[in-house]
């Protein structure tokens, strides 16, 4: 309870619940009082060719066969039709940024990065993005500003992924 404010740990001690009030709002807020570190797995046999694309340089989105709907990240189903039958297009890279935000509170397992941008752009291919932008000033960032989708490795971790760069 040592992150939490004083007014929230009298409540709880008071109540005997991990409820407080929400300053705002004034409404009940319950607050959880462990943390959950959580891993993520789940099966990509059926997009597999977009991280081999990865390893290649190359960023895939899919696209159905039947009704014509983009899918970025790719997907092995489309969610329109119903149909399983997608052709993979692999993204030339050039896009317009819509929107982005500085992340200054990390989640703890990114505190090891410096503060960063997300981004979302509207790729030449019409799907929508969404990267860590590669810049070394936000000050430098420009509605509508043309960005590439690039591969990189991301380090400390050494996987490789995807983000902007500004053209």
């Amino acid at each position: 309870m040592s992150d939490l404010s004083e007014n929230a740990k009298r409540s709880i001690t008071e109540k005997g619940l991990p409820i407080c009030e929400e300053t705002k709002t004034k409404l009940p807020l319950y607050i959880s009082m462990r943390e959950l570190p959580l891993r993520f797995q789940f099966g990509v046999a059926k997009v597999q060719k977009f991280f081999e694309g990865l390893k290649e340089g190359k960023i895939y989105m899919t696209q159905c066969k039947k009704c014509g709907q983009k899918f970025f990240p790719p997907q092995a189903d489309c969610p329109k039709c119903l149909e399983s039958s997608m052709d993979w297009i692999p993204l030339n890279g050039e896009g317009e940024l819509l929107t982005c935000t500085v992340i200054f509170v990390k989640p703890s397992t990114y505190t090891h990065y410096k503060d960063y941008v997300v981004g979302i752009a509207k790729m030449n291919e019409g799907v929508r993005v969404l990267a860590w932008l590669k810049i070394d000033d936000p000050a430098k960032i420009k509605p509508n500003m043309k960005v590439r989708l690039t591969t990189t490795k991301r380090e400390p971790e050494g996987f490789i992924t995807y983000e902007f760069i500004p053209l």
